[in-house]
């Protein structure tokens, strides 16, 4: 009986050991890019229930570990799942339901691609987005006429690709109750012969779109099982949603806890009163795949469309300096409420008048340095003699690479050369705080992350222009930008302790790539292929 019971002690623990030495997946022949505080790099991961149990040499983890699926990477290349530490998941899946108008290059391309899509999309409201004058070789911003005489019944709104301007036809104007002389703060309804154009800026787009029904449940699951599938193709694990309502925030969690939404959102909820009371009932809400603990604020427009608030005249608009969206003393009481609940403060801020504005606020209650992490979205176009608010008070600007080559070919246009230096300025605003989260501003920006490292290290085009790149002194290091979308994006979420990094004990959130990001071409950059992506070790994309 003795000897029995030994027996069974030594066959437990052996069977003890072993299963600790089991893990549900072990990648190895890999070179694995960490995003560690050293950089390091590795050979293997091992990973266990959803996390990262060790990295290490393909050698020493395949002696330690039994994976239940093995997989020999073949030389290809590991990253953390990239994060967007800007972007609109949601609307931007439900902008995959209406009509696509990026790329194309004229007001007659737009209308003759609308009666395309009207003739399989035959009721309700025509909406479409994606339109930029300044790719068109008139320059000019679009009128309503053509869309009156083609959708006479029909309401039609067309978003520019920015989302601060939109053109309507009379009979969106009509439902909106819009007419000639209507002002509102924050947006202005352009007139022309004292007739509406149907041109649309900032505040004025809202009034708008209020009048568009609601999507249906069904409708908003299937945006985002679209944006979801569409983001792990291009190895996003992790995305900023930068401006939901709280109720949209709930449809989310509950998709996510049937398992069907595996994607993992920062949700920053959008700066209205419902929001603000439904954040005071309930606090914030912090879940493996969804995190909601700040407000998505806007200061001001966009360049692009004259909307941003500038210190002086816009070089190609004697007399006009753009706006704000609302008072300076709506943003103060906002930044009050949000520090005292101890929420974060995301605000879109474009214009160097934007951006002072909001520094300043920002400041009065920061005070010092501090770990709150309020953000200011874009940092576009910055004073040079404000740089220094952000380290003072430990800001942290969020910027989109892409916009920087996106914008160069008129931002001198509207900036003129001395004020243009402080735009796009990424490498400087990364030296206030040692550190910068990267994005794309998708749908404003393509959704590629790929994109994003390429523009903010080469700050090219795709067709390498312009030589040496633009304003090459604010570029990024390869490391620094890889960094951007990855751990320093995990960390402007307060989320840097559970991923953004391939760690022992944080979530397996991994992408296999087909290129070495850290010594690649440009151009091998833009052609780089997602092999397999994983959320919490499950594989939720393969290809090939």
């Amino acid at each position: 009986m003795k000897l029995a019971s030994c027996l069974l002690a030594t066959l437990l623990a052996f069977t003890a050991c072993t299963s600790t030495n089991t893990v549900d997946l072990l990648i190895h022949n890999a070179k694995i890019y960490t995003a560690d505080s050293s950089f390091s790099t590795a050979e293997a991961v091992a990973i266990k229930e959803g996390k990262i149990v060790a990295t290490g040499s393909s050698k020493d983890l395949l002696s330690k570990y039994k994976g239940k699926e093995t997989i020999d990477a073949g030389g290809l290349f590991v990253y953390p799942g990239f994060i967007d530490a800007h972007a609109h998941f949601y609307r931007y899946g439900l902008g995959l339901q209406t009509a696509d108008l990026t790329g194309t290059t004229s007001w007659q391309a737009i209308t003759d691609t609308l009666q395309s899509f009207a003739k399989t999309h035959t009721e309700g409201w025509l909406i479409g987005r994606g339109w930029d004058q300044n790719d068109w070789d008139t320059k000019e911003f679009p009128t309503n006429e053509l869309l009156n005489k083609f959708f006479p019944d029909r309401p039609v709104l067309l978003t520019r690709v920015d989302g601060h301007a939109a053109i309507a036809n009379n009979k969106a104007l009509e439902l909106a109750g819009t007419k000639p002389g209507d002002k509102i703060v924050g947006g202005t309804f352009e007139i022309n012969n004292n007739q509406l154009t149907g041109l649309l800026i900032d505040n004025a787009v809202d009034k708008v779109a209020a009048q568009i029904p609601l999507p249906t449940a069904a409708q908003m699951k299937t945006a985002l099982l679209d944006a979801q599938a569409n983001c792990f193709a291009k190895g996003l694990t992790t995305v900023d949603d930068c401006g939901l309502d709280f109720n949209e925030v709930l449809f989310i969690d509950s998709l996510q806890k049937k398992g069907a939404l595996k994607m993992r959102l920062f949700g920053m909820l959008s700066d209205s009163k419902k929001n603000y009371d439904f954040a005071l009932r309930n606090g914030k809400i912090k879940t493996p795949f969804l995190n909601v603990s700040s407000f998505k604020v806007y200061a001001d427009g966009a360049l692009g469309s004259r909307g941003a608030s500038l210190l002086q005249d816009y070089t190609d608009k004697p007399g006009w300096k753009g706006f704000l969206l609302s008072n300076p003393q709506h943003f103060d009481s906002v930044a009050a409420w949000l520090y005292k609940n101890n929420f974060q403060m995301c605000t879109h801020a474009i214009g160097d008048s934007g951006n002072r504005t909001i520094l300043n606020i920002y400041a009065k209650y920061l005070q010092t340095k501090n770990d709150r992490r309020w953000r200011i979205e874009h940092a576009q176009v910055v004073n040079e003699n404000d740089f220094t608010l952000f380290g003072q008070y430990s800001i942290i600007p969020s910027v989109q690479p892409t916009h920087a080559t996106s914008d160069m070919y008129w931002a001198a246009q509207r900036l003129g050369a001395t004020r243009e230096r402080g735009a796009y300025a990424f490498n400087d605003l990364l030296q206030q705080n040692g550190w910068i989260p990267l994005g794309t501003d998708f749908p404003v920006e393509d959704i590629s992350p790929f994109k994003t490292f390429y523009a903010a290290v080469f700050r090219i085009d795709e067709k390498g222009y312009p030589n040496g790149g633009y304003q090459p002194k604010n570029a990024l290091s390869r490391q620094q930008a890889l960094r951007g979308m990855t751990i320093w994006a995990a960390k402007s979420n307060f989320e840097e302790n559970e991923k953004g990094s391939i760690e022992a004990g944080k979530w397996a959130d991994l992408i296999l790539l087909d290129t070495d990001l850290m010594t690649a071409p440009p151009a091998q950059v833009l052609k780089t292929q997602v092999r397999k992506t994983w959320v919490g070790g499950q594989l939720v994309y393969s290809k090939f």
